[in-house]
């Protein structure tokens, strides 16, 4: 489409893709929308993007990023059909981080029909320079239909000028001020001389143990934190170049953080065996399951998990706890654990990760999001890489408390089980928890 054109869309669910291609020097791009009403957005929760991924009408999700072969893709998931009546417009952005969007080679953005795959539109930006945010395109009513146009206006303010030229209020991120001369350093957070008291309703189980076969009913999952406003920009990226980051530096050691998993099986399959890409993309009951490992200063270990409704808790050891099971990855929420980082001291390593329960022989075909969320702090997110493996399980992220800073590492590896192990053998064995595990159900 050239740039001002205009075509029919269904209302439907349109899978719509920013993509463009990878390379030395090519700053990160991310999608993102504002819905609007007489040319401006209603409020701040009308704005969708990393950091606030899906509307609450459910017309728009922020799916993530993915990369293959040289190609890198950040979608955005609309539902016209939903869209509130006072929304006329949802307008499709993009912004540049670390660079201008001169230096980001093939920009594109496609809309196609979620359930069909076929494509209802598609753009092509061939004249960016300067510009650090970029207006690709529009979804407008027209006489009771839905139109997209392409647009291709750019801004050299970046997300946060585009976000405030439609009424987005957006926070200044804030800074510590660098200490006076002279001045003490912080003293070190002083680690507990006794061990955390054990939940009162649980037996303890035997140190290095692990059995999720009991039927122990989770405890209430705490109220979610109150969504911060006015609206933060800021976030991390976790890469293989750059695959740790300091929490505490970031100031997120307190309050709860979030742990959300966010996955979708593509359409079109381009893995390592025909006949099993076909058995994944076939599957649209795929069960994955978000699980940690924790190991306490006191020397106990565990496992937080569906299976055997090792559900864990927030306010008594593991300080861990997991939201709930979802068995599709299709809704905006996710599958999340939640880490009480109010009791950060207690912990000496955490690590996260997948396994595939049900629906799929293995990661191959599958697009997943990792993404961590302090209460303080900026986010923490980075896409799994395609996997090449009969790979099962995944480990995701490992925290880790040094006793004077709290660092999250990006871990992102597929393992393959041996046969007759089962997947949290596999990671246990892989990371030296040494645990003793006993089969289980949901």
């Amino acid at each position: 489409m050239p740039k001002g054109s205009n075509v029919p869309v269904p209302t439907t669910a349109l899978r719509v893709e920013l993509g463009w291609r990878s390379g030395p020097g090519v700053p990160d791009a991310d999608a993102s929308a504002l819905l609007l009403a007489g040319g401006r957005v209603r409020s701040d929760a009308d704005f969708v993007f990393y950091n606030q991924p899906a509307h609450t009408s459910g017309a728009v999700r922020h799916e993530g990023k993915r990369t293959a072969g040289g190609q890198v893709t950040d979608t955005l998931l609309v539902d016209l059909a939903r869209v509130e009546p006072s929304v006329e417009t949802v307008v499709l952005a993009a912004s540049c981080d670390g660079g201008t969007f001169g230096r980001v080679p093939g920009l594109y953005i496609e809309v196609r029909d979620a359930d069909r795959g076929t494509v209802a539109a598609r753009f092509d930006s061939a004249d960016a320079s300067v510009e650090t945010a970029f207006v690709l395109g529009e979804f407008y009513r027209r006489q009771g239909a839905w139109k997209f146009r392409a647009v291709g206006q750019g801004y050299d303010s970046g997300l946060e000028g585009l976000a405030t030229d439609f009424g987005i209020t957006v926070d200044e991120p804030q800074h510590a001020a660098p200490p006076m001369p002279g001045a003490a350093p912080p003293a070190a957070p002083v680690m507990p001389a006794a061990a955390p008291p054990r939940p009162a309703a649980v037996p303890p189980a035997p140190s290095g143990s692990a059995t999720f076969g009991a039927s122990v009913p989770p405890p209430p999952a705490a109220p979610p934190a109150p969504s911060a406003a006015p609206v933060s920009l800021s976030k991390v990226t976790l890469t293989k170049a750059a695959p740790s980051v300091s929490l505490t530096k970031q100031g997120g050691t307190s309050g709860m953080m979030r742990v959300n998993l966010n996955w979708e099986v593509r359409k079109q399959f381009s893995g390592w065996g025909s006949k099993l890409g076909r058995a994944v993309a076939m599957h649209s009951d795929l069960d994955l399951d978000l699980c940690a490992l924790f190991e306490l200063t006191d020397g106990s270990k565990g496992v937080v998990q569906a299976l055997g409704n090792a559900f864990g808790s927030l306010h008594q050891p593991p300080f861990i706890h997991l939201d709930g099971d979802d068995r599709t990855g299709a809704v905006a929420s996710g599958e999340n654990l939640t880490i009480n980082l109010d009791h950060q001291q207690y912990f000496r390593r955490i690590l996260v990760f997948v396994t595939v329960y049900e629906g799929a022989r293995s990661f191959a075909d599958l697009h997943a999001t990792v993404t961590l969320t302090p209460q303080h702090g900026a986010p923490i997110d980075f896409s799994l890489d395609e996997c090449t493996v009969p790979s099962t399980v995944c480990a995701l992220a490992l925290i880790t408390n040094t006793g004077n800073d709290l660092v999250v590492q990006r871990e992102a590896r597929y393992l393959v089980p041996e046969r007759g192990v089962s997947p949290q053998r596999t990671v246990d064995h892989a990371y030296g928890w040494g645990m003793n595990w006993t089969p289980g159900r949901k």
